[in-house]
């Protein structure tokens, strides 16, 4: 059932964080506020972006989303202290953007990576018998070398990705195609340094980013509230939160990372791993 829509909303800023690897599970919570923002009738939206990237499918969602809301409110995207590849992506997705002078962002480019554990295999005694409708149905399997024509297919997968990247960055930034592929080579930059490549708008911190959206929004910069819009939790989710800190490793985080990794094993990214 739609939200309904109060005067209340008109005078507020809707604030969405958008943090860590971007796959299925952002898009879905993402989309999800997104609709809820859209229903309440928010004018003004900050999206606080502090990801390294992430999936290319999921990634282009989230940015057909917010630019699809650019007619109905003003937005602003927040660069926090990594905003890269996908992360960049989605952040095209508002009209304007700041980041901090050292925020890293950048990393514009496609990525697809696959495990290749023949030589282990054949030390073990383990092969395989595949059956397949076509020569290249198991391409990326794990049990063998790359072939030169599968090579080049991929290849040519990553190719069109990386221009649909550099395309929607062309425009949304207003920038020449040819300018953009000057910088777009997977590179990382500071904020200082996106600004005169003119991927950002402004530097500043969140907070200036909020005063400015404010503004645009035709709204107080020192009385408007912001409402930041996140999915409820459950009770036993608010009884026992995840505190990392209790850990000596981070150990929520690299669980994290470790689904991430084998679920986009094969798959094309705009992500950013140093």
């Amino acid at each position: 059932m739609p939200w309904p829509i109060s005067r209340g909303y008109r005078r507020q800023i809707a604030r969405l964080e958008i943090t860590g690897a971007i796959a299925g599970g952002t898009r879905r919570r993402v989309l999800k506020a997104l609709k809820t923002i859209e229903e309440r009738g928010y004018p003004a939206l900050l999206v606080r972006i502090d990801s390294p990237g992430g999936t290319v499918g999921d990634s282009q969602e989230i940015y057909a989303a917010l630019k699809r809301l650019q007619s109905k409110m003003k937005i602003v995207a927040s660069f926090g202290n990594i905003s890269a590849s996908g992360g960049v992506y989605i952040g095209m997705g508002a009209q304007y953007i700041m980041a901090n002078p050292g925020t890293i962002t950048g990393s514009i480019g496609v990525i697809l990576r696959g495990n290749n554990l023949q030589r282990l295999l054949d030390k073990v005694g383990v092969s395989f018998k595949v059956i397949k409708s076509g020569p290249y149905k198991d391409i990326l399997a794990f049990d063998r070398d790359l072939t030169e024509e599968e090579i080049r297919i991929l290849q040519d997968l990553i190719d069109t990705s990386y221009h649909q990247f550099v395309q929607t960055v062309a425009e949304g930034r207003n920038l020449d195609v040819e300018t953009v592929r000057s910088f777009a080579d997977g590179r990382v930059f500071t904020g200082e340094q996106a600004l005169a490549l003119g991927l950002v708008d402004r530097l500043g911190t969140e907070e200036d980013a909020r005063r400015w959206l404010a503004e645009l929004a035709g709204l107080d910069p020192d009385k408007t509230k912001v409402q930041t819009i996140e999915e409820p939790k459950s009770p036993l989710a608010r009884l026992f939160p995840r505190q990392q800190e209790r850990f000596p490793f981070p150990w929520p985080a690299a669980l994290d990372w470790l689904e991430f990794e084998m679920a986009t094993n094969g798959l094309p990214l705009w992500l950013y791993r140093p």
